[in-house]
């Protein structure tokens, strides 16, 4: 509530208005003063201008009276006083400056009023915005620093940056922390003339190591436009960078791996497989050249090392042994890396169902760089995907071989033995027609049946096995044999003129004799009936070729069997 300035208030310890004069002070210079001033005489506390009583009407009764006798007790000093006052409360509470000067003669004195409520509130503000301001900058990640006339660090955050501590960068040079193998020229962020927004720098921490900054800095200048100085910020990204790096070479170890599967999935020959995985692991992987290894078959020839044999490849041969490779992994590492010559070696083993079948080798020039971690991850994941296909070659090519071969004897089965006859007289009638002959053989087991009907057919099947074995021995590796069903076999003697198979005919009859413990009976005796049909490159088809084979073994079987006999061309 208002204070009134009436007499009718005596509680507010304030006397009415009244002429100053009467203290010996011009009231028409108190009036021009730009404060309330109050005066104290012997008629009380009274508002000494308008200021005064325009002031008075804010204050309480209550805060009157504590500024009246404030300024009582400092009157009784005989020299000037200046104290602080605070009325109001919460919202409304004001910090007033009053300055008692006594007046001569002890005619009183006057009080002069300063409201320095905003004056505090601001230096609080002040003070609190500084005080904000320092705890931002303590837990900030960034790096705010300040460049001197001097070229010289004058500001940089308490807890200091980059590892360095803040006396450590104060008054030191900014192109300290510049990365050795980063020039910035004139463009060093901690010294440039132009503004920054959120640019990249490479600068270097205290323990030596780089780090990429994303800086946003400002230059300083003086009223005449002269630089004198720079501030700015640094933030460090290299974490992020290094994030976005990693995710970028997994990414690139997806995108080669989905290259590969794609490649096996859209592929139906599993060897095509491998193929796909060379080429593809060698140009995912910077190299020039790769080599896919496979555990080598039972039948493998002897160009495999250390039990495995080379499956697929890409790029020229390098010319160098893989047999020091090769021997690392067989010996149970996890990966091989080496140099060899002036290639550098990467190789993985391929694992299957916890174990080995293979292998993938990488060569690469020693000039192009060391092989890294990521290269290191690819190839184990591919050398993965590669043993789960080296498995599918494996089970593939022995569907292959149980689909054309006789699973008694091992020998070729009727429907292999004709397609490879298909293909050689094919491929003989393109390339030589007319100019070399070869031999099919027909053998049929004369008295067969009665060992099965006397023995059983685990005899018969001990029989027809024997039976293998001679025709076996009698042809070379470039020759085939195969069992045509029942008790039938059949010869192809490639390349072998006619004389050549009237003499095979004859060693198998007298091979035959092996034969004789297995028979029925002496009255049943096991043998051969042996048919001949030369094949000249021409015309003749191969079901002409096949019938007169037939023909002529049913015709030494009706000559009396333990025999042979001869086709001619016309004959079918």
């Amino acid at each position: 509530m208002a204070s009134s300035l009436t007499a009718s208030r005596p509680a507010s310890g304030l006397a009415p208005a009244f002429d100053t004069a009467v203290l010996g002070v011009s009231s028409e210079s108190l009036r021009r003063y730009e404060e309330p001033v109050f005066c104290i005489g012997g008629d009380g506390f009274r508002p000494g201008n308008p200021l005064a009583q325009e002031f008075a009407t804010r204050l309480s009764p209550e805060d009157l009276d504590k500024l009246a006798a404030a300024a009582r007790r400092a009157a009784t000093q005989d020299r000037a006083v200046v104290d602080m006052l605070d009325v109001g409360q919460g919202a409304h509470l004001q910090h007033l400056q009053i300055t008692i000067v006594p007046l001569s003669d002890s005619a009183g004195a006057l009080v002069f009023v300063r409201d320095l409520t905003l004056d505090n509130t601001l230096r609080v503000a002040l003070v609190e915005s500084r005080r904000r301001y320092k705890d931002f900058i303590d837990i900030s990640a960034d790096f705010p620093w300040e460049i001197s006339r001097a070229r010289r660090f004058v500001f940089v955050p308490s807890r200091g940056a980059m590892g360095y501590t803040p006396e450590a960068l104060i008054a030191s040079d900014p192109a300290t922390l510049v990365a050795s193998d980063v020039g910035f020229g004139t463009d060093m962020p901690f010294l440039t003339t132009r503004r920054i927004e959120s640019e990249e720098f490479w600068l270097k921490r205290a323990d030596g190591r780089t780090a990429c900054v994303v800086v946003s800095a400002m230059p300083l200048t003086d009223t005449d436009g002269r630089w004198i100085g720079a501030r700015g910020v640094c933030r460090d990204v290299t974490d992020a960078r290094d994030r976005e790096n990693t995710l970028t070479r997994v990414r690139n170890r997806e995108r080669v791996l989905t290259r590969i599967i794609r490649a096996f999935r859209d592929e139906v020959d599993p060897l095509a497989m491998l193929n796909v995985a060379a080429d593809a692991l060698a140009r995912g992987l910077g190299a020039e050249h790769c080599q896919i290894f496979r555990v080598a078959p039972d039948d493998a020839d002897a160009t495999a090392t250390l039990g495995v044999q080379l499956a697929a490849s890409f790029g020229d041969g390098v010319g160098t042994d893989t047999a020091a490779v090769l021997s690392s992994l067989a010996n149970g590492a996890a990966a091989a890396e080496m140099v060899l010559g002036d290639w550098q070696v990467l190789a993985s083993p391929a694992l299957y169902q916890s174990g080995s079948n293979g292998a993938a080798v990488l060569w690469r020039k020693i000039e192009r760089g060391p092989w890294t971690d990521d290269d290191r991850l690819l190839i184990s994941d591919i050398a993965n995907q590669i043993g789960i296909t080296i498995a599918q070659l494996t089970n593939h090519e022995r569907m292959l071989r149980l689909a054309r071969t006789d699973g008694l004897t091992g020998l070729l089965n009727r429907s292999a033995f004709v397609d490879g006859l298909q293909r050689f007289i094919m491929r003989q009638d393109r390339n030589a027609p007319g100019s070399m002959t070869s031999t099919l053989i027909y053998v049929d087991l004369d008295n067969f049946k009665p060992v099965n009907d006397t023995f059983g057919h685990q005899t018969g099947d001990l029989v027809l096995q024997k039976a293998r074995d001679i025709l076996v021995q009698q042809v070379r590796p470039t020759d085939m044999v195969a069992r045509l069903g029942g008790d039938e076999f059949a010869l192809w003697l490639n390349t072998a003129d006619l004389a050549i198979g009237v003499q095979r005919a004859e060693r198998l009859l007298k091979a035959a004799a092996d034969l004789a413990p297995f028979s029925a009976g002496t009255e049943k005796p096991l043998g051969f009936s042996i048919g001949i049909a030369l094949w000249t490159p021409g015309d003749e088809k191969l079901d002409h070729l096949l019938a007169r084979a037939d023909a002529a073994m049913y015709q030494a079987k009706r000559g009396g069997k333990g025999r042979y006999a001869v086709s001619t061309a016309a004959e079918a």
